[in-house]
């Protein structure tokens, strides 16, 4: 052996097993920010394609500066800090526990002459090493799946048909060889430096010596003696308890602020029951197109469902005592019901009351609006009762009232407040399988005093799936990443202490109490790491939302994240309870000799 280097690939093969984990880690990292980064690329140069073919030329400054541009690659920006700190934590938590376990190996390296500058330039040079084989499969991985998610833009949502095919990312390549590198680098500080501190002593004392010997029972509030050393197995590493709660936490923290991207896509491209593929309205702006109009379509080829609207603007109207101008809009059955499927009516709303010829009626509502459920509101001789609210104004494009109170009644209650029974506004809902010619049929059988136009092309339904899909994916990928970290960092921490648990079998401990022990610390760092997730992520998940969404949406309120809560602390717990399995039945396999003599 020519160096003390050439034990590296050497230590990589013995080891194979326990890097498995920490390979992984790097590999997700760097697949992850290859493909963000790569995404970012490629819209960003399906808009460059849109400019072109729109302008004929246009400047590189231009399109850096575009809004599109920089929010790709600002929220990119934002994913590599978070996925860096996320490795950092994992791969540096996974190292330590690595350390702990060949301790007496440090202490021969010591014993033969290695200084503590070769233990850490070895440590650093072994994480590495890692590097060589985890990068480029991120790096490929990430480059696969950017070629599947551009075709599936491509051919699947029409706003994306300009969506590059077979695009190579040097920024995304670049970004994640970086990612990989430069997140096993910092990980590796402080395990170096731990090594580095090892004495030759430990050549003879071993693993044993890691720990804080303690002269009595670990002080706990719990029946159980393996309960109590559990715990005390998991608090009395101060920095091993650290890295375990900040991983625990971290993935947690990631699911609740990324789970606002699904809150801001709904605002952004709000999808409605009710939306139209066909407007037809009355060109006077008055209720002038005739109910017969609408029994007419419905019968023809292509349609689906025929709905309409009549409205009354500037109505004079006693409101809470006091004359006032109000808008009144009526809503057939259908558009009613698709409140409902909306989720558009706030807590107390009763739309039963509204259907039919009826005294109650639906108000929008927004903190410049002086309605409530229950209020009355005097039209002419008639008098309204207020039965529900609506969260935002539907009719407004920031969703704002303005100060405006807009009644929805029901069509029947409309044609009894104002004799009115002609419709200003008329939409057509077409099947999946209908035409051009279809509609074309449908717009002949219009009268030309009425404006037609055909929308179908505006919706975003495969827009806002597509965004959906990128999102929760994003957010199924943190938690398998949390998963497989937990359970790697909990089997690490137990085999670090191989030879402790050894001991505790010869002295008469069985196997049934050595899981409960594992379990005891497992539950301790769950427990540290979801109290500081749920804080922390809570309060991002808040700030978070109030800058994407509220600044935007001033009608947007945050509430709290009940189902993104629970579902990411159902995945953290049941790694824990799954991560006591493999190391429980490992100790079980091994014969109490062979637990004592594990280096």
């Amino acid at each position: 052996m020519k160096s003390y280097l050439s034990l590296v690939p050497i230590s990589a093969k013995v080891h194979k097993r326990q890097n498995r984990m920490t390979l992984l880690c790097i590999v997700f990292a760097v697949f992850l920010i290859t493909a963000v980064f790569s995404m970012a690329e490629m819209g960003v140069r399906m808009e460059t394609g849109r400019l072109l073919d729109k302008h004929g030329s246009v400047g590189m400054q231009s399109i850096l500066c575009s809004t599109m541009a920089q929010t790709l690659f600002g929220t990119a920006a934002v994913l590599f800090v978070l996925i860096l700190i996320a490795g950092i934590l994992m791969i540096s938590s996974s190292m330590n526990s690595m350390v702990a376990q060949r301790m007496k190996f440090f202490g021969m390296m010591r014993c033969i002459g290695m200084s503590r500058q070769q233990i850490i330039r070895f440590v650093r040079l072994e994480a590495l090493n890692w590097c060589k084989t985890a990068v480029p499969i991120g790096v490929l991985l990430g480059v696969v799946a950017t070629w599947g998610l551009c075709g599936a833009l491509h051919f699947w949502v029409g706003e994306f048909s300009n969506m590059p095919l077979w695009g190579v990312s040097i920024i995304g390549i670049f970004s994640g060889i970086l990612l990989g590198v430069v997140t096993v680098l910092l990980a590796a500080q402080s395990p170096a430096k731990r090594a580095a501190k090892v004495s030759p002593v430990m050549a003879v004392s071993g693993n044993s010596a890691t720990a804080k010997h303690t002269s009595h029972v670990p002080n706990a509030p719990f029946p159980k003696i393996e309960t109590a050393l559990g715990i005390h197995h998991a608090v009395s590493g101060k920095k091993n308890l650290f890295l375990m709660t900040s991983s625990f936490a971290l993935s947690i923290i990631l699911f609740l602020s990324f789970s606002v991207m699904i809150d801001l896509v709904e605002y952004i491209m709000p999808q409605s029951a009710s939306t139209a593929d066909i407007n037809i309205a009355s060109s006077d702006g008055l209720n002038s197109i005739d109910p017969a109009l609408l029994n007419q379509i419905s019968g023809m080829t292509g349609v689906e469902r025929v709905f309409g609207r009549k409205s009354s603007l500037g109505v004079l109207a006693q409101v809470n005592g006091g004359a006032s101008t109000i808008d009144v809009i009526s809503y057939d059955d259908f558009d009613l019901d698709c409140l409902t499927k909306d989720k558009l009516l706030k807590k107390g709303s009763n739309l039963a009351k509204v259907y039919g010829d009826s005294p109650s009626v639906l108000a929008v509502w927004d903190a410049q609006t002086p309605v409530a459920i229950g209020d009355e509101i005097k039209i002419g001789d008639e008098t309204v009762e207020i039965a529900g609210l609506l969260k935002f104004n539907p009719f407004s494009e920031d969703g704002s009232t303005h100060g405006t109170v807009t009644l929805i009644t029901s069509s029947e209650t409309f044609v009894h407040l104002t004799g009115v029974s002609g419709y200003s506004l008329v939409m057509v809902q077409t099947t999946g399988s209908a035409t051009d010619a279809d509609v074309e049929a449908i717009q002949s059988a219009v009268d030309s005093l009425y404006t037609f136009r055909d929308i179908r092309d505006q919706r975003t339904n495969s827009t806002y799936t597509a965004f959906l899909m990128f999102v929760y994916g994003f957010l199924s990928i943190i938690t398998a990443v949390t998963v497989l970290n937990i359970m790697n960092s909990i089997s690490m921490s137990v085999s670090a202490r191989i030879k402790q648990y050894g001991a505790m079998r010869a002295v008469g401990m069985d196997t049934r109490q050595m899981t409960k022990m594992i379990a005891a610390e497992a539950a301790t760092y769950a427990l540290f790491g979801c109290a500081v997730g749920c804080i922390v992520g809570l309060l991002l998940s808040k700030l978070f939302y109030d800058n994407l969404i509220t600044t935007q949406f001033s009608y947007a309120v945050w509430t709290f994240p009940v189902a993104p809560l629970a579902v990411i602390l159902l995945f953290v717990l049941a790694a824990a309870i799954a991560a006591v399995y493999a190391p429980s039945k490992r100790i079980r396999n091994m014969a109490v000799t062979d637990t004592i003599n594990e280096l």
